[in-house]
């Protein structure tokens, strides 16, 4: 158990470092705190595809529904910044309690295009209702609210640095709570489940109720993260429930590697920054992206986080005497 705390520490450790280092290296805040959000999100993805090995298209709809929850509550109730995250990760994780429940229901193929049919329904439903959700125009003017207590305001958050290191605490946290419960027997089963479901079943584990638990964390992270980012827009485009959202999170998870928390944190910052620097450069852009994809599956499987495992074993092997 000690050991489990410990690489739980030293992955939130990791992403603290990231998180300090980051606005040096981006041009704004604005920026460097889209990539920790998505990171969150790929995180919440790679619970599912890199413990359970289920690919899910439904990521847009708990990233959506946390999105609006925000939108919704600080527009028309004037709620709090934290009521208001607390909210959109209720939601989001109620959500995923019905998605997984009507997901697991099918394996393999049949349960990708289960989320796939969920995820684009839940589009179409969010832009029949404009009253609530503002349709095609989304929501705008999002209010966001300072960091208070009890009454007592604790932090402004009007400016971008302030934002960020909000925003940076809560990713920090999110990740340690993750990497502690995949180092948990939780997470362990998980794995058993996905390397041979029969086994796990005959040993007699209820297999599906542990899939929908899974479902039910990716979902709150995953809504967590669309709080997060329509407070940072302060406005929620009909976009956060397409069906491209749920698409680039799966980019994002790929290609950061599924084998390792950590990769989200890389995925998400391959995948914004480089949207930000070639779509300066070329309309095209998603062509370039396209084939990096292709290549990190066709020459490291493990993705962005085996490369840098890589360079830190030869730099311990370079560093004995």
């Amino acid at each position: 158990m000690a050991r489990f705390k410990s690489s739980a520490w030293g992955l939130a450790v990791a992403i603290a470092l990231v998180a300090l280092v980051l606005p040096l290296m981006l041009p704004s805040y604005a920026l460097a705190t889209e990539c920790l959000i998505f990171a969150m999100a790929a995180l919440g993805c790679n619970l599912l595809l890199g413990r359970l090995g289920l690919l899910s298209f439904g990521q847009a709809i708990f990233f959506g529904a946390g999105a609006y929850c925000v939108g919704i509550l600080s527009l028309r109730f004037g709620t709090g910044i934290v009521a208001g995250l607390l909210a959109a990760t209720a939601v989001s994780a109620l959500l995923a309690v019905a998605i997984g429940w009507l997901a697991t229901q099918r394996t393999g193929v049949y349960l990708i295009m289960l989320t796939l049919a969920l995820s684009q329904m839940f589009f179409f439903l969010c832009y029949a209702a404009p009253d609530v959700t503002g349709g095609d125009n989304g929501l705008m003017n999002i209010p966001r609210p300072n960091l208070a207590f009890g009454g007592h305001e604790l932090l402004s958050l009007a400016s971008p640095f302030a934002f960020y290191v909000f925003v940076a605490t809560i990713c920090t946290v999110a990740f340690y709570l993750m990497a502690r419960l995949i180092a948990s027997p939780f997470g362990a089963t998980l794995e058993a489940i996905r390397d041979n479901e029969d086994r796990a079943v005959a040993i007699g584990y209820d297999t599906r109720l542990y899939k929908v638990i899974a479902f039910v964390a990716a979902g709150a992270v995953t809504g967590l993260a669309g709080g997060l980012y329509a407070l940072a827009l302060k406005f929620v485009p009909l976009a956060n429930v397409d069906l491209a959202m749920s698409e680039r999170i799966i980019v994002m998870t790929i290609l950061g590697g599924t084998n390792a928390l950590f990769g989200s944190m890389l995925g998400s910052i391959a995948v914004v920054v480089l949207s930000y620097v070639l779509s300066d450069i070329w309309a095209r852009w998603q062509i370039i992206l396209g084939a990096l994809l292709v290549a990190v599956a066709l020459y490291l499987r493990g993705g962005l986080a085996s490369l840098l495992d890589k360079a830190v074993a030869r730099a311990n092997e370079g560093a004995r005497p």
